[in-house]
């Protein structure tokens, strides 16, 4: 068998892929492998983006997740890193082409980097992440259902966004699903702070 080729290589140095004989090339663990056997369908990051801290309505926005029936875990206020905003909105980033009046990785790092942001765990029952986008609403205000943060809170439009091509402020993002939490806690929290998954008493009772 021929040796494999360059690209091969480096991919196999370091993705953790097995080499020819079986054995691991690389000891770094498979993506999510280090919060492995957490139930993300319970857990979700909200990230209350930098309108939402310059506008001081990081406690508002909180307090209206808390009455949509999750508990809020834990919360921290950081400075928002390049890295962390474009893996955030990989998304955006992966589908550029469809914005060709604007570069969406320099969109984000004037909205985000440097930046203060406030991240926030929460924890409730399977379900969670519809509940939670459904509170939400729409991602341009102006579209936003009555009664969504959005709707309330927001002062942005996608048209004034669009003129000024830049992101919609809107406040906040949650995580969409299981898989987007696990990827949202390791962007904005890190893999390091696995100790931060356990769920609150209350939750602790119903599980056992």
């Amino acid at each position: 068998m021929s040796a494999p080729g360059p690209a091969l290589a480096v991919r196999e140095q370091v993705g953790g892929l097995r080499g020819s004989g079986g054995g691991e090339v690389s000891g770094r663990p498979p993506a999510g492998g280090v919060v492995r056997g957490i139930d993300f369908g319970r857990w979700a990051v909200v990230l209350c983006k930098p309108d939402a801290v310059e506008r001081d309505l990081v406690d508002a926005v909180l307090d209206r997740v808390e009455g949509a029936g999750v508990s809020i875990v834990g919360r921290m206020e950081l400075v928002a890193k390049a890295w962390q905003a474009h893996v955030h909105y990989w998304d955006l980033l992966v589908d550029r082409d469809w914005f060709l009046d604007r570069d969406i990785a320099a969109c984000l790092d004037e909205a985000y980097v440097g930046q203060r942001v406030t991240v926030a765990l929460a924890h409730g029952e399977p379900g969670m992440h519809a509940r939670l986008r459904d509170l939400l609403g729409h991602f341009d205000p102006t579209h936003a259902a009555a009664g969504t943060i959005r709707a309330d809170l927001g002062q942005d439009s996608l048209e004034a966004a669009l003129a000024e091509k830049r992101l919609v402020r809107n406040l906040v993002h949650t995580s969409d699903d299981a898989d987007a939490a696990r990827r949202d806690f390791g962007t904005w929290f890190g893999a390091g702070r696995r100790d931060l998954l356990t769920p609150p008493l209350s939750a602790q009772k119903q599980i056992r």
